[in-house]
């Protein structure tokens, strides 16, 4: 049986703060699921470095990316 994946969630950057060499300003960052990152006014992103990790919420803005373009993404 395939395994379908979740819908991958996609948050752009708007500032990178003290996080110049993890994160880029204007780039789209892969959201992962973590439910006690929002608890904390976190969010768990796919960085540069290729690793998840967390981050301020403030730093990004939500996307809504069309599933043929999250497709196109995620290959």
């Amino acid at each position: 049986m395939k395994r379908r994946r979740p819908d991958v969630q996609y948050l752009l950057c708007v500032r990178n703060g003290s996080f110049l060499a993890s994160l880029q300003v204007r780039r789209l960052y892969e959201r992962l699921p973590d439910k006690d990152a929002d608890l904390h006014g976190l969010v768990r992103v796919v960085d540069e470095s290729g690793e998840d990790y967390l981050y301020p919420r403030e730093l990004f803005a939500d996307l809504d990316v069309p599933r043929t373009v999250a497709r196109a993404l995620v290959r």
